[in-house]
């Protein structure tokens, strides 16, 4: 079955003013629904060190409680990533955002490492359906006066929102009297009335049949998306690794550095890298896709190297200098990245393709981090921190080598196709 989409009224008409003024406020609904699930991801981040004195948690549970919830999105992301393209936007939103509101309270309510897992499981799996239909709805509500926009919001609004529930949270960790419980209901309030106003808005997909195929674990990006995200790959792996260390061991790294830091200096690094990463990505929104992923990758090498150099007498000075650079590298890696895979996509293509890209961040994000947790467990934060700064820097290395590839053969074709 198909929605019908009625006729564009005349410009100057109040039924086109009306219809405006109603894509424009579904616009800013999915944008604040993609903003407030990333918000949600990054709120426990500077609630570890609570949990790891509270609870007397390793590093190794507390990348494990980060990871549950990245793998779960994949998994999430797998299944339902494209449900939203065969039953309309809406209905997987409301679920999802109901889904993670109850999420939001299992978190509230946790009383050990158990209930933190299976609570971030939860919340994987909501945000994974939730954000993959939230993404493509931007991309059906594509003003063609300014194109893209929606590729822009997909990337500015997740990493916008990281850094927003970080700092809300540290705030919180500082001035709420239940900072473990303030920040989840305030969000499961917040995702509430985002599935009660997702009810009120226009439908922007057309329905058709394969739901349940869909539901069958797959990856399928369309041949138009496959050479771009193969391309740039690499350097998404980097950053998302590099934002899997800083979200979940960099409160940890700044207490090795200076342990005489206020608590609120753990959770204000990932912050310093997030809000990095959106001030980039704005800034670099009219720079080409190619050049942003390559000026991105780039950035990480010295991003890891600074890091480094905070354990080695620099101090806290570098390891916020390298996050606010493995910021930048994020940002701009992300938004050249995104661009690149989302240009000239079908309609049906585009829940499948941006699950595509979500499955392998998060899956650069969650393993790479569960691997430093095993190696602080093991030989300590230092030494972990020293293999993955490491191991950062040669993926950076080999995107650009793809990345310069991809630009010979791009100037080669088009050398060829001169007259």
């Amino acid at each position: 079955m198909s929605t019908v989409t009625p006729r564009a009224p005349a410009p100057g008409h109040p039924g086109a003013r009306t219809q405006t003024a109603t894509r424009t406020a579904s616009f800013v609904l999915d944008t604040s629904i993609l903003a407030a699930l990333l918000a949600a991801s990054s709120a426990p981040t500077p609630l570890y060190p609570h949990y790891q004195d509270a609870w007397n948690l390793s590093a190794l549970t507390i990348t494990v409680v980060f990871s549950a919830y990245s793998l779960t999105l994949l998994l999430a992301l797998l299944t339902v990533g494209a449900l939203s393209d065969h039953l309309g936007r809406r209905p997987v939103l409301v679920g999802a955002l109901l889904l993670q509101a109850a999420s939001m309270v299992l978190l509230a309510s946790a009383d050990g490492a158990g209930a933190l897992i299976a609570a971030r499981i939860l919340q994987g799996a909501a945000t994974g359906a939730a954000t993959s239909a939230a993404g493509a709805a931007l991309l059906d509500l594509e003003d063609p006066r300014r194109p893209g926009r929606s590729a822009l919001t997909n990337s500015i609004a997740p990493v916008a929102g990281m850094a927003a529930g970080v700092l809300a949270a540290t705030l919180l960790v500082r001035f709420a009297p239940a900072p473990t419980v303030t920040v989840y209901v305030l969000l499961a309030v917040l995702f509430t009335a985002q599935a009660i106003a997702v009810t009120f808005i226009p439908e922007t997909a057309h329905r058709h049949a394969g739901a349940l195929r869909s539901l069958r674990p797959q990856l399928a990006v369309p041949p138009s998306a496959r050479r771009a995200l193969l391309t740039a790959g690499t350097g998404v792996v980097a950053i998302w690794a590099l934002g899997g260390f800083y979200s979940s061991l960099g409160p940890a790294l700044v207490r090795l550095v200076a342990p005489g830091a206020p608590q609120a200096a753990g959770g204000m690094v990932f912050f310093t890298l997030t809000a990095a990463a959106a001030l980039t990505v704005w800034t670099l929104r009219r720079t080409a896709p190619h050049t942003a992923a390559t000026g991105g990758s780039l950035a990480v090498i010295p991003a890891a190297a600074l890091t480094l150099s905070g354990l080695h007498g620099a101090g806290l000075p570098a390891v916020y200098g390298g996050a606010a650079l493995a910021g930048i590298a994020f940002g701009a890696v992300s938004q050249g990245a995104l661009r690149m895979t989302l240009a000239s996509l079908d309609e049906q293509d585009r829940a499948t393709t941006l699950a595509a890209y979500y499955v392998l961040s998060y899956l650069s994000m969650s393993l790479p981090a569960i691997a430093a947790g095993a190696a602080t467990q093991h030989y300590g934060l230092g030494t972990a921190a020293h293999a993955y700064a490491i191991a950062a820097a040669l993926l950076a290395v080999a995107a650009l080598a793809a990345l310069a590839v991809s630009q010979r053969r791009a100037a080669h074709s088009t050398h060829n196709d001169l007259p």
